[in-house]
């Protein structure tokens, strides 16, 4: 094995001023996270805005690669091959080896990129670059230079060692996990609250995990298909505490209890005010749904204001403005589009009115409610005191 460290690049990190350094000793932490189960031994470290990653002699290559593109901050992963100090001939070997040894096939276009961090190797870079773009074409005369439109693109970046890599491998990007606080994610069965929880984890942010069960109506594979999804975000998100409420005994009563057509927002802020409670309890900064402006009846901006009316947290919307088609896209590329699909309702699409309101007036869903006045807080505590929480890695 001819990459034995791997470059990892960052994007924004790069442009943090004097907190840098706490973003990428975050990513460092993220990395080492996701190589834990991963076969082989590692050593993460940073040097001069560059974090590397040294593998020992039997790391598996495929599932290394695969465990760093779940890792929020890592925007390309570079494959590299580290050389000592060499001199100019030294260093033309080494890219014939580099090229010998990575491309089975020698008859692509190809250009020379040097990056000469260390001033005080005694070539320039543009130097450099004429002197291996001839050894490589002595080397292998099928070549040909293409500094517009390459086929291959060979790196060399001069630094205390020298690296040379042709591939970057794209990362997830966004910030590393945990540097922008924590926040508590309303997660149902459905294509867009996974979705929701990945965009924002993307941005740095940790989280938390309610999901509202509603027994006998929604059955234990609708449970499992939540944490199947809660697991499958994770993966980028770090551990998850799912909170799962029993929400029946509510239900039933809001039901019994509140026009019908109403059902649905007053069902929903009961939701966000259960939410809310474990979001405080955890230290969450704020509550995240999966919610797109009318795709849906709850989901006009009369039922959103409704809803948010009884949080004193912030609520975040990371797809407010996507199409179906949209959330969609991003469900599929991150993996949980087939998990969100499988037939095992929820406890809002159990619970849905025929013909819901889709511009409630918020007086008179403060009028409906006060029919609930007499048994709702003991049912709301109850649902509370019994909730299941399930570490979710």
């Amino acid at each position: 094995m001819i990459f034995k460290t791997i470059l990892i690049k960052y994007g924004e990190i790069a442009i943090k001023g004097k907190n840098r350094h706490l973003f990428e000793d975050a990513l460092v932490s993220r990395i080492v996270h996701a190589l834990r189960d991963v076969e082989g031994e590692f050593h993460v470290y940073k040097e001069q805005g560059r974090i590397y990653i040294d593998c020992n002699e039997t790391y598996d290559y495929d599932e290394t690669i695969q465990a760093l593109q779940y890792v929020f901050g890592i925007v390309g992963i570079c494959p590299v091959m580290k050389v000592e100090e060499a001199g100019l001939r030294q260093l033309g070997n080494d890219v014939i080896a580099f090229l010998e040894h990575v491309y089975e096939t020698h008859q692509q276009t190809f250009k020379v990129v040097t990056r000469r961090a260390r001033k005080s190797y005694p070539i320039e870079s543009m130097e450099v670059n004429c002197e291996l773009g001839g050894r490589i074409l002595e080397a292998f005369p099928e070549m040909k230079v293409d500094v517009h439109d390459p086929e291959i693109t060979l790196h060399v970046e001069i630094r205390e060692k020298i690296y040379i890599y042709s591939k970057i491998i794209p990362g997830q990007g966004g910030m590393p996990v945990g540097t922008n606080g924590k926040a508590m994610l309303l997660l149902s069965g459905g294509i867009d609250s996974p979705v929701a929880g990945y965009m924002i984890s993307k941005r740095g942010v940790r989280l938390d995990a309610t999901y509202f069960h509603a027994p006998p109506y929604t059955s234990e594979r609708a449970k499992q298909k939540v944490v199947d999804l809660a697991q499958q975000v994770a993966r980028y998100s770090g551990p998850i505490n799912l909170h799962v409420v029993n929400f029946t005994d509510i239900q039933l009563y809001i039901y019994d209890k509140c026009p019908h057509d109403e059902l649905t927002i007053i069902m929903r802020r009961y939701m966000m005010k259960i939410a809310e409670h474990f979001a405080k309890e955890r230290g969450d900064h704020a509550l995240i749904t999966g919610e797109s402006i009318g795709q849906v009846a709850s989901q006009t901006m009369q039922s959103l204001a409704a809803t948010n009316e009884v949080c004193t947290l912030p609520v975040f919307r990371p797809v407010i403005g996507f199409d179906k088609q949209e959330i969609v896209s991003i469900a599929e590329r991150i993996g949980t589009y087939e998990t969100s699909i499988l037939p095992f309702e929820d406890c809002c699409t159990i619970f849905v009115a025929k013909h819901p309101v889709t511009k409630p007036n918020l007086n008179a869903i403060k009028r409906s409610e006060r029919k609930l006045d007499e048994k709702i807080d003991e049912l709301v505590q109850t649902a509370i005191e019994t909730t299941e929480i399930i570490r979710v890695e």
